[in-house]
């Protein structure tokens, strides 16, 4: 599944680029995301816990970065985890692409997303629904953090890292898969010509 997302920052885009390359502090900015040993260049592991109503799930994999274009300011992550129960796994490749704008930085975000298992009962649009609860989440909390280390502050203890709240994935999901609903059935109705 695709899922593509763009969000803005209002810090100069080479700001935004050097803080992309900190894969740990980006990682910490992804609620229930905690990336937990670098193993190589460009290649860690950790855990990834997302709650969403009645499911708990904990995956344990790894992030590696594919590619990063210094110059078109492109990273291309490939993350994959299973869940410490054994009830599935993910598998997940991020394109970050940066752009200057007038105020600050556009992050363009495409993430393709393959999930099997417990998480995968729910449905193409339930995920993409809690997907983009967690992606606006994490723009937020990049937000903060970028605002701290411009100020000189240590970003971990302006905003430390938060577990993915299944109350609030929950109802944000919710509330997008309503909304979805309720335009399809409300679009103003154009009638076919005669003919």
């Amino acid at each position: 599944m695709l899922i593509s997302q763009s969000f803005e920052i209002d810090q100069p885009v080479d700001a935004v680029w050097e803080f992309f390359d900190d894969i740990p502090q980006v990682a910490a900015c992804i609620p229930g995301a905690n990336l937990t040993n670098k193993v190589a260049e460009d290649s860690y592991e950790g855990d990834v816990i997302v709650s969403a109503g009645p499911v708990k799930l904990e995956f344990a994999g790894t992030a590696v970065v594919k590619s990063r274009d210094n110059a078109k300011k492109v990273l291309v992550l490939d993350a994959s985890g299973a869940d410490k129960k054994g009830r599935g796994a993910a598998q997940a490749l991020l394109t970050a692409g940066l752009k200057q704008t007038g105020g600050g930085t556009n992050v363009d975000l495409s993430l393709d997303l393959q999930i099997s298992g417990a998480a995968a009962q729910y449905g193409r649009g339930l995920v993409a629904d809690v997907t983009a609860v967690l992606v606006n989440q994490a723009a937020q909390n990049m937000q903060a953090r970028m605002t701290a280390i411009s100020k000189g502050l240590d970003p971990n203890s302006v905003v430390g890292a938060k577990p993915a709240s299944g109350l609030s994935i929950g109802l944000n999901a919710a509330k997008r898969a309503i909304t979805r609903v309720f335009s399809r059935f409300f679009l103003p109705y154009t009638p076919e010509p005669r003919r």
